[in-house]
């Protein structure tokens, strides 16, 4: 394959290129020089040379020695006669460097006790959150953005550590919440009645090689907050089964993806660092991780259709909603929720539905399943008229090639989506148009990035939230489900998330439903222009639709009289108000009545 084609940027093993995304550094070599490397030394005075302080291999930069001499021997003849030798002696071990910093003294005879050297500016102390990744400036020890403590137990309990303590073992009151999460019994069920998690390690070493200004929120912390969420929980390991990973095939990749875009994955297993977009990246590890997260959702989809598994979560990474059939992009690779719907469909699912609720429209999924009928994709997203990223997924996308309606985007208008509107939508547009859809198996694109205080989504969708969204999908199909992660930034967030839709999976309660949820007014009128497009494909709707406007039309409907006068006062000129003919203006503005009743 021509590498120029690729629409990437590489870092081949031992070589250092040029990128504009990223600054390269040899890996694997703890040597001082990398701290220099990219230092700016002038172009004047530059020697270059192998690094001898560690096996490296870089090259060391010092400036030429000539130009220290001449300088010393300058600063000779300019001392007073009687401290002459002694000051020649010590310029003989003096360098430019030395005397720039002001290390050694002169003794100078003149009085300098007034003098003050000039005060170098006090560091100021840079370091990055645990939890959300933000920058925090000083020395306080919690996030100014979320009041996580910079050195919280997070990735060691979970969300069950303390927010604003620093790392230590669970408190007496974090004791006695997690054991109300246990199950008394935490012995597996028999086959076909377990909650199945596929999760491996090696998918740990996907990461940004050399961090940029700020760290990548698509980072191995993701899954390490989970697990040990899980874990401290006592859920996994103990009340949900593990399958054993396996890589995708290229031919199973190949049902999904282009032949180029497989291979342009794999050849970054050949490279330190390289880029495909400039947010999306990979090292040399990246395409086997990639290819053990689709295997796992394939595998998981084939064990719950065959009756091996009640459910199952697919706790992978890289996500991939955003993979379309020739490229990688936002942070995806291999699109594993369309891998696990087409290896659904090879042992006996029909139909299948895809329910994404990621705060990013899955332009990729859409995109592979955009003339199909038997995959329908429902997603939830922001939109904000194309400006929220990717920019697709607007509600008049329905799908094309005679698969109209079986493409179904509810694309919110703002952020700070709470509960309330995810569950409205739920329950008047995803819920009809499943049931009369009837799939066989049902996948949830479960990004967790519209979670509260997700640094990207900037949403407010709780954990109670996303597990009744889980259990009113549950309660179709079966319960044939398979969820299956994709973004969510914010580790508190993800993992307590995650958590509530793992123990719905396993049969408990997702709390207090919201039957009745009460939308914003931007979610009802987002609600409502779905229902009109959609119900021309799935007349289900109609009904919805008529009652909603019995109930809500009022409060839908823009104030008319309000928009009539701005209308009116804006199309005077502004000199008929207040001149002679202010009384033509009142009357054409239908208020001439009040004047009069003032006069």
């Amino acid at each position: 394959m021509d590498l120029e084609a690729l629409p990437m940027s590489c870092l081949k093993n031992g070589e250092a290129e040029h990128n504009p995304y990223t600054q390269h550094r040899v890996l694997g070599s703890e040597c001082e020089c990398d701290s220099r490397r990219n230092r700016d030394l002038g172009s004047v005075g530059i020697n270059i040379s192998p690094c001898q302080g560690g096996n490296c291999g870089e090259e060391r930069v010092s400036t030429a020695p000539i130009s220290v001499r001449d300088r010393a021997e300058d600063m000779v003849a300019n001392i007073k006669p009687d401290v002459k030798s002694k000051k020649a002696r010590q310029q003989k071990k003096m360098t430019l460097e030395d005397m720039y910093n002001n290390q050694y003294d002169f003794d100078d005879e003149d009085d300098d006790s007034d003098w003050e050297p000039v005060q170098k500016p006090a560091a100021v102390v840079k370091w990055f959150c645990v939890n959300c990744t933000m920058v925090n400036l000083g020395d306080d020890s919690h996030c100014d953005i979320c009041g996580e403590h910079k050195e919280s137990g997070i990735l060691k309990h979970g969300y069950f550590a303390s927010p604003f303590l620093k790392e230590a073992g669970l408190s007496q009151n974090e004791l006695e919440v997690k054991e109300r999460y246990k199950d008394p019994c935490s012995q597996i069920s028999e086959s076909g009645k377990f909650t199945a998690v596929g999760f491996d390690e090696r998918m740990l070493l996907h990461s940004e090689v050399e961090m940029k200004s700020h760290p990548h929120p698509e980072r191995p912390d993701r899954l390490r907050a989970i697990t040990a969420s899980l874990a401290t929980a006592g859920i996994f390991p103990g009340r949900c089964f593990p399958i054993s990973a396996r890589e995708i095939t290229e031919e199973e990749l190949h049902m999904v993806h282009s032949l180029e875009h497989i291979q342009s994955v794999e050849l970054t297993s050949q490279l330190l660092a390289s880029y495909f977009t400039p947010d999306t990246y990979a090292n040399e590890h990246s395409a086997r991780a990639a290819r053990l997260a689709a295997g796992l959702c394939a595998d998981l989809a084939s064990e719950i259709l065959s009756g091996h598994a009640k459910n199952g979560f697919a706790l992978v990474r890289p996500p991939g909603h955003h993979a379309g059939i020739r490229q990688a992009m936002g942070f995806c690779l291999h699109n594993n929720a369309a891998v696990a719907a087409l290896a659904a469909q090879g042992v006996g699912a029909k139909r299948v539905l895809i329910v994404d609720w990621d705060v990013h429209h899955g332009n990729g999924t859409q995109e592979i399943f955009d003339g199909s009928k038997t995959v329908l994709y429902v997603s939830l997203h922001r939109h904000e008229g194309g400006k929220f990223y990717p920019g697709t997924g607007a509600a008049h996308e329905v799908g094309s090639m005679g698969a109209e309606g079986y493409c179904v985007n509810v694309p919110w208008s703002r952020g700070g989506v709470g509960d309330n509107d995810y569950l409205f939508a739920f329950q008047h547009v995803v819920l009809p148009i499943a049931s009369a859809f009837s799939p066989d198996f049902i996948i949830i694109s479960a990004g967790f990035d519209a979670a509260r205080g997700d640094p990207l989504g900037c949403c407010d969708v709780t954990p109670s939230g996303f597990a009744q969204m889980t259990h009113a999908l549950n309660a179709i199909s079966g319960g044939k489900l398979l969820v299956i992660l994709e973004g969510g930034y914010n580790l508190r967030s993800i993992s307590s998330s995650a958590t509530a839709v793992i123990k719905v999976l396993l049969g408990e309660s997702p709390g207090c439903e919201a039957e009745n949820a009460v939308p914003s007014k931007s979610g009802l009128l987002t609600v409502m222009e779905v229902l009109k497009i959609q119900m021309k494909f799935w007349p289900t709707l109609e009904p919805v639709l008529l009652k909603l406007n019995l109930q809500w039309g009022t409060y839908a409907l823009p104030n008319r009289k309000k928009l009539k006068k701005k209308r009116q006062r804006a199309g005077v000129p502004v000199w008929w108000q207040w001149g002679q003919k202010r009384w033509l203006y009142h009357l054409l503005s239908g208020d001439l009545h009040v004047r009069l009743k003032g006069v």
